[in-house]
């Protein structure tokens, strides 16, 4: 074994951001099991009759309340609390558990209704009661419990930032910005002497390559994330793997950036790196377009019902707000750049763009009418792009759809804007559900992140991931 193997060191409870979602799903699934357990066990000993055994679980139980732990993680996952970053936050933490309570709450009596007085084999409310209390208050105390135990710095990454330049500091700066830290940033390691003793984002420059060995040993570093993007010295990338050989993890910017945000760091690509990402890994299976394909026509039928249900209140309240007409048609650019009619149901004012020149959606813009805002805010505005998906001039995932000339616009301010066009546009998309829209240059940036990150990372189980934490969207009137 070399001497460097001998020095290898193990980092067991310095958890990745993979690793703390994983916690918490498993977590969530052992609360959800212990509170299966005592709902049955309250609801069996109720029992007159059966009491809590063995016939009491086959005869009085249905087979549906044994899924409330995976019912459970689907409601967390639909109010975003497997976002790591969130999760560490105490408010949001509160406000997610309560919201899928209250999901779970509203789905079951949604169902209860429907049954007309059901019979209480079929829909239990002592069982589904007592689940639902005991879900809240278990879950809500094992996040807690992870923030005050998980988050603390025992099982954090100690990372070391290599180049203190325009990628490094993009990177601190945005992590700066989270909720909660994804590692512990120890200091800056760069070649360049000017730099050294230089405080960036609150992290200093604590030396060069000759040190970097020194500060890896002395602070326990488990990461090393490179930041270089010119020519990189021989000494550094020795020094680097020297480092690796010793157990700890190197990262390039761009692949931190992607695990910690779930975006791409547009700003500092260069061409290889799109050629490589969106054209040798962009191939997708045939099983996988015909996957999305039929999930687009089960949705867009479902969608059009819902649409035609609503169609007659939308059209009336419509009429007595602001005339006729209900809906609106305008120009998008879908997959290849190729232009198609988008329908909606109109929310602006016939004047909104009198001049003929296309403007960004702003909050609470003044542009919109009152029923509008409403429509805008629940997204409700969207749903005749449901024959838009039927037709296969959009999916239902997938980056939104913008006008011709915003995107000529885009693409001389944003670089490698045009590649979001390599997917059809989608009704619901990654961007939208972290997000949202945008409103100036900086925050189109940071959607075309998202886009992009979807488009590299796009499958069949990211696509459901998303359509599931879009109904939060609404519901959380997070439209604009």
């Amino acid at each position: 074994m070399s001497e460097n193997g001998k020095n290898q060191r193990t980092f067991r409870w310095q958890l990745r951001v993979g690793e703390r979602r994983t916690l918490l799903i498993f977590g969530d699934l052992l609360v959800g099991l212990v509170a299966l357990g005592i709902a049955l066990y309250y609801w069996g000993t109720s029992e007159r009759f059966m009491g809590f055994s063995l016939e009491f679980l086959q005869k009085r139980v249905p087979t549906w309340f044994y899924l409330l732990p995976l019912i459970w993680l689907i409601c967390l996952l639909m109010v975003e609390l497997y976002d790591v970053h969130r999760a560490g936050d105490r408010s949001h933490t509160l406000r997610g558990v309560a919201g899928a309570a209250a999901l779970g709450l509203v789905l079951y009596l949604a169902l209860f209704f429907y049954y007309n007085h059901p019979p209480t084999s079929l829909l239990p409310r002592r069982g589904v009661a007592s689940f639902l209390i005991l879900i809240f208050v278990l879950t809500l105390t094992w996040r807690w419990l992870y923030i005050h135990v998980f988050t603390g710095s025992q099982f954090m990454r100690r990372a070391l930032l290599v180049g203190g330049g325009k990628s490094g500091q993009m990177l601190l700066r945005t992590v700066s910005q989270l909720n909660t830290s994804p590692f512990a940033m120890v200091g800056i390691i760069d070649d360049d002497h000017r730099m050294l003793g230089r405080v960036i984002q609150d992290v200093q420059v604590i030396g060069s390559s000759a040190q970097l060995l020194k500060v890896v040993q002395e602070n326990n570093i488990s990461d090393i994330i490179v930041a270089i993007s010119g020519e990189m010295q021989g000494g550094m990338f020795q020094a680097l793997l020297d480092a690796q050989e010793q157990g700890v993890e190197i990262i390039r910017m761009p692949t931190a950036y992607e695990e910690v945000l779930n975006r791409v760091p547009i700003m500092m690509l260069e061409a290889n790196w799109i050629l490589k990402s969106f054209v040798d890994e962009l191939r997708v299976s045939s099983f996988f377009l015909l996957a999305k394909r039929l999930l687009d026509i089960l949705g867009g039928l479902i969608g059009t019902l819902i649409t035609l249900v609503l169609l007659p209140f939308i059209t009336i309240l419509t009429l007595l707000d602001d005339g006729l007409p209900v809906f609106y048609r305008q120009t998008r650019c879908g997959k290849g750049g190729q232009p198609y009619a988008i329908l909606k149901f109109r929310t602006m004012r016939l004047d909104a763009e009198a001049d003929g020149q296309p403007r960004w959606a702003r909050e609470d813009d003044e542009r919109a009418t009152r029923l509008g805002r409403l429509l805008r805010r629940t997204h409700l505005d969207e749903l005749p792009q449901f024959l838009n998906v039927l037709r296969g001039e959009m999916s239902l995932v997938g980056p939104r759809a913008e006008r011709p000339e915003l995107v000529e616009y885009f693409q001389q301010h944003i670089p490698f804007y045009r590649a979001r066009l390599l997917v059809k546009p989608g009704i619901t998309g990654w961007a939208q559900v972290n997000f949202g829209y945008a409103s100036n240059i900086e925050e189109t940036i940071v959607k075309l992140e998202y886009d992009l990150y979807y488009i590299k990372h796009r499958s069949l189980f990211m696509d459901l991931m998303i359509l599931l934490r879009t109904p939060a969207t609404v519901l959380g009137f997070r439209g604009r």
